[in-house]
């Protein structure tokens, strides 16, 4: 059965490793920098404005938010790295948070889903991110989001950049993808039910 994605509610923010959600639904981690549109990329896949926080200043995710969707699995909003104005002190709070979550056997990670900006080469917390989900052995969805910022010509050449710098084999899944017009919603939304039938 599909999950409906338009069905979704907040259940919990995680601060510490015992708040975490361990009752067996399959989870979809989705992580990416502070600037580069996670949360309007969850908002756009459950067709809400403002279920995930939209911050006008990068960095408002500082908890690990679960949301239930459709009865069925949790998408699990990580905070954001790389970016955001805050002390060091606060920045090692979150990677140790990360850290446990990514390290919890309970946790059960169905499919990671790093967002990358198409416009840019993926930073190397993008790459030290992709390689937590690797080795974690969960399948990982890269999205491109901001692809209504790039004229046509431009995509391809963006695509390949990203590929490339993640090392991503010709199998691995990258979805270019809109937050802001919904390009590449229907296609994520198919690879994450997928990835719950597995």
């Amino acid at each position: 059965m599909a999950l409906n994605f338009a069905k979704v509610e907040f259940i919990r923010s995680a601060a510490a490793r015992t708040q975490f959600l361990r009752d067996g639904l399959p989870q979809f981690a989705f992580a990416g920098r502070s600037n580069v549109g996670k949360s309007s990329v969850i908002n756009r896949l459950v067709g809400r404005k403002n279920l995930a926080y939209v911050g006008a200043s990068p960095g408002k995710t500082t908890q690990i938010n679960y949301f239930l969707v459709d009865r069925g699995a949790y998408l699990v909003d990580l905070p954001g790295y790389g970016y955001a104005k805050v002390s060091r002190a606060e920045k090692e709070r979150w990677g140790r948070l990360m850290e446990s979550y990514f390290q919890d056997e309970a946790q059960i990670i169905t499919a990671g889903v790093l967002i990358v900006d198409i416009r840019h080469k993926p930073t190397a917390d993008d790459v030290t991110m992709h390689t937590w989900f690797r080795e974690t052995g969960c399948p990982e969805i890269v999205v491109a989001n901001k692809l209504d910022k790039l004229k046509r010509s431009q995509v391809e050449p963006a695509l390949a950049l990203i590929r490339e710098t993640l090392e991503l084999a010709e199998a691995d899944v990258l979805v270019p993808f809109s937050a802001e017009k919904g390009t590449g919603k229907e296609e994520l939304i198919g690879l994450l039910n997928a990835a719950c039938e597995r």
